[in-house]
């Protein structure tokens, strides 16, 4: 399998790697570039843990090929560094949104762009807008009301 070298931009920093081709952005992310906070669960595309934001939208970072990211922005976890992401994480941990928190890094990640949208969700809609990060603890009504919270307290702020 041949190598391909990747330049992107990873939480704000130019990086260049060079990987296989098959390579995924998540094993990029973590193998390459150290940077363990995107989870792998199911590597399936199916929990969510492994969401990161790739050119301003949530992807599964396990089902991406890192090839494919070359010249692209991404930002995990660890690159969550704005007032949204400082409200999201204070919702959370107010809210009783973390458990095990394994699938709290696709869950931050995931939520951090419906923050930044400051459209007024319902339950349902919250709900519904996070189906596809799956929490093994049943922590999903803290989450809904944390994330819920962080919406409403973003549009307030604005005001």
């Amino acid at each position: 399998m041949p190598d391909v070298t990747i330049r992107l931009t990873v939480n704000g920093r130019p990086r260049t790697a060079t990987v296989p081709a098959r390579t995924s952005l998540a094993d990029l992310l973590r193998d390459h570039l150290h940077l363990t906070g995107t989870h792998l669960g199911c590597e399936q595309g199916v929990c969510g843990a492994c969401t990161v934001r790739l050119d301003e939208l949530p992807v599964r970072a396990c089902l991406t090929l890192a090839a494919a990211c070359d010249g692209s922005e991404v930002v995990t976890v660890e690159g969550l560094d704005d007032p949204d992401a400082d409200r999201l994480r204070a919702c959370f941990s107010r809210e009783g949104g973390l458990q095990c928190g394994f699938c709290t890094p696709g869950m931050l990640v995931s939520a951090h762009d419906l923050v930044r949208r400051r459209t007024v969700l319902d339950r349902d809609e919250l709900c519904l807008a996070l189906a596809g990060n799956v929490c093994r603890c049943t922590g999903y009504l803290g989450i809904v009301r944390a994330v819920g919270a962080a919406i409403a307290e973003g549009i307030e702020a604005e005001a």
